[in-house]
């Protein structure tokens, strides 16, 4: 089975602008102690939970940098299962760190289209990239937690994030990878995490239309790239959690804490 997609693209290249987050709104169509190493897999999942997005559309943008400098699956910044993470233990909940943290940060409860405070159900640490060999380093200790598990029902639908940027167009991020089963989102327009926010999310079945619209982009040589606006729905949760990594220039952060990706909760 093929499906047809119909690439957009805005004329005008994206630029990162602060501007006040829109209030969160569904998406309308034009508008164990052993030391276990977690590599992403595909999900074999039932019949009708990887189903598309109802009215599901896509369009792309042209990112104002030079594309990726080597094949998106194989650069360890945008395909997470390259670098892999490992279980740890710690405390399932919101975590204050201090500080005001940035009021324009991406808010994940704005994966769910209930707005809900998650229950933390696993905690994982990433591993660190070895640039000098491009091979996987040691496990990222600090901060502590690197990527969350957070609980789902199979099937329900996963959003974009709100944030208070926008990339132009209406737009607040870039998808940078996809695969049946992971998606790295990026909230400024360039084909890199060099800058701004990065999430990654894992057993997420990314929507089969957003995911061919990718992988024609990126075939032809990622001139532009999909755009999503806020709560935009990107895919559905393929089991009981969905992994959620969030990176700020490139560093991996806590994505417990309360005043950078939870505020108010």
């Amino acid at each position: 089975m093929f499906l047809a997609v119909t690439i957009a693209v805005a004329g005008a290249p994206a630029t990162a602008t602060s501007i006040n987050p829109p209030p969160l709104l569904p998406w309308q169509n034009g508008v164990l102690q052993s030391k276990v190493v977690y590599l992403p897999l595909v999900s074999n999942t039932r019949a009708g939970i990887c189903s598309p997005i109802p009215n599901g559309s896509y369009k792309a943008l042209p990112p104002i940098s030079p594309p990726t400098d080597r094949p998106a699956e194989a650069h360890a910044d945008l395909n997470l299962t390259l670098r892999g993470y490992e279980m740890t233990a710690g405390y399932k909940g919101l975590v204050d760190y201090g500080g005001e943290g940035d009021p324009n940060a991406p808010q994940l409860p704005g994966l769910f289209s209930d707005y809900r405070t998650a229950e933390f159900k696993t905690l994982y640490q990433v591993f660190d990239w070895n640039w000098g060999c491009n091979c996987r380093g040691s496990l990222l200790t600090y901060p502590a937690v690197t990527l969350a598990g957070l609980a789902t029902t199979p099937g329900e639908i996963i959003q974009l994030p709100p944030s208070g940027y926008t990339i132009g167009s209406g737009f607040q991020a870039l998808v940078l990878y996809a695969s049946t089963s992971r998606i790295t989102l990026k909230y400024t327009g360039e084909d890199n995490v060099i800058y701004g926010y990065t999430i990654h999310l894992e057993h997420i079945c990314v929507d089969p239309q957003l995911l061919v619209l990718y992988q024609n982009l990126n075939a032809a040589g990622r001139h532009q790239l999909p755009a999503l606006a806020s709560g935009q729905p990107i895919g559905r949760a393929a089991d009981s959690e969905v992994g959620v990594a969030i990176r700020d220039t490139g560093t991996f952060m806590d994505p417990r804490a309360r005043n950078s990706w939870w505020r108010g909760r």
